[in-house]
């Protein structure tokens, strides 16, 4: 009977010590990315949607903050992301020039488009962006703009200035608001004014609305409203912690065909909100 329960004392030490073993990989976490990206992406719930697909294939879960594309480089350039979805491609470009990114993968696209009240006070449908610019300055009818240096706000300004424009300040009819998009246009609405989005925002912001939203799309179609986004890797050169690795995994993800369907299958209202371009 001793000899009986020194066997099973011993096996049991066995079983305990390859507990202890294997105890940690039973217990490690999942691999963690983090991730900055302008608010579009997340207003519309395109990252809710490809979150789970990424973690299945790698297992790897992604967590994000969403700003404006400025501040999502800055998070970068301070080393408190591992990876950028962003949509400023000149800033983009300059970024990774300056050694705070590599990598720039473009990803999908859609376009930004000028929306308003129904009324259109300015008179605005169907015109140029820069006569739509003009006409708005010129009845000085309520503009909103995001303010906040992200991807939209610089494409605003780029547009004032196309349209041989002086960039408003301090004018009682332009309302900056240092917000990000959906907030912003729910703005505009308030005040009945214009204001520039992205149009997979403008999308989800129409389905909120039961598909009748108080605010249109007026002008839309200029080449310059063209809308990229790409994947950028923060470099290890600059963020030594930068988990570089996770990082070209998820950069490889979404220019894979797994992704890239997703992003084209992503619709509301029967539209597509991005449309996929990866090269």
């Amino acid at each position: 009977m001793k000899t009986l329960f020194f066997i099973v004392k011993r096996h049991l030490l066995w079983v305990l010590m390859l507990a202890w073993l294997c105890g940690p990989a039973w217990a490690a976490e999942p691999q963690q990315l983090l991730m900055a990206t302008t608010t579009s992406t997340d207003n519309t719930g395109l990252l809710d949607y490809l979150a789970p697909y990424f973690t299945k294939a790698t297992g790897i879960d992604i967590r994000w903050t969403a700003t404006g594309t400025g501040k999502a480089l800055a998070l970068g350039q301070n080393c408190d992301v591992d990876v950028l979805l962003v949509h400023a491609p000149a800033a983009e470009k300059k970024y990774v020039e300056a050694g705070y990114g590599q990598n720039r993968r473009e990803i999908m696209y859609n376009d930004f488009v000028f929306i308003g009240p129904t009324a259109d006070p300015a008179g605005v449908k169907g015109k140029s962006v820069a006569q739509a610019l003009e006409a708005i300055k010129a009845k000085k009818a309520a503009f909103i703009s995001r303010g906040d240096n992200s991807g939209t706000h610089k494409m605003e300004i780029e547009l004032w200035q196309l349209a041989n424009l002086p960039q408003p300040e301090k004018e009682s009819w332009y309302v900056s608001t240092g917000q990000g998009m959906l907030t912003s246009i729910n703005v505009a609405a308030e005040k009945s004014g214009y204001i520039l989005t992205d149009r997979g925002t403008y999308i989800k912001y129409a389905h909120d609305k039961g598909g009748q939203p108080p605010m249109v799309v007026l002008v839309e179609g200029d080449d310059v409203l063209r809308n990229q986004y790409s994947v950028i890797e923060v470099s290890p050169k600059n963020c030594a912690n930068a988990k570089a690795d996770l990082a070209r995994k998820f950069s490889d993800w979404m220019a894979g065909s797994q992704a890239q369907k997703l992003i084209g299958d992503f619709k509301l209202l029967g539209q597509s909100l991005f449309i996929p371009n990866a090269k």
